[in-house]
């Protein structure tokens, strides 16, 4: 636990609301999941940037300044609350979120440029999964429980959500099917 965090926590569902733009609040640290940061542009919601473990959202508080972008748990997540204690505390604070910043200009770049597969294959490298061929999968059931929405994740990697399914469908082995009982011959059909 880092020295300038307070034992204030929130646990959030997935699509769950942290804050919304324009309200002003305290640092949250995210220490499970991922959470989306939003541009609102009426009603419709454009992604900024995610948030990974060990990241710093509402750093605009830092500066006493209301959030600029809504924060929504793109998965269930777990966050702290940070308190700056001095102006030490907050200088390091501002410094690890500057840094922060250009690591996931890099994820959103690498999000929202390339073919669907890479897209899609980095979305699932920040959830925490990786691997080479479909058949490395280690546990194709995991993945598919921590995934968030199609509809959420296409609107994350830029793409449609039929595309996203059938990337998917690509990249993992196919669910497992229950036995089916052996079909019966109906008497009259003999």
């Amino acid at each position: 636990m880092h020295p300038d965090v307070s034992l204030a926590s929130l646990a959030c569902a997935s699509a769950q609301a942290v804050f919304q733009a324009g309200e002003s609040g305290t640092v949250w640290r995210v220490v499970q999941g991922l959470v989306r940061l939003d541009r609102e542009a009426g009603s419709e919601r454009h992604p900024v940037q995610i948030a990974v473990p060990g990241d710093l959202i509402g750093t605009e508080a830092l500066c006493n300044q209301p959030f600029r972008f809504s924060a929504t748990a793109l998965t269930a997540c777990l966050l702290e609350a940070v308190i700056v204690a001095d102006t030490q505390a907050q200088a390091t604070l501002l410094q690890q979120a500057l840094m922060q910043q250009q690591a996931r200009s890099q994820d959103m770049a690498a999000l929202r440029t390339g073919t669907v597969i890479q897209r899609i294959t980095h979305f699932l490298y920040l959830l925490g999964f990786e691997w080479g061929h479909a058949s490395q999968v280690p546990n194709a059931e995991a993945i598919r429980a921590a995934l968030p929405t199609l509809r959420e994740v296409a609107q994350v990697v830029d793409a449609k959500t039929e595309t996203v399914c059938r990337v998917l469908g690509q990249l993992m082995p196919p669910r497992r099917r229950k036995p089916q009982a052996s079909p019966v011959m109906c008497a009259a059909a003999a």
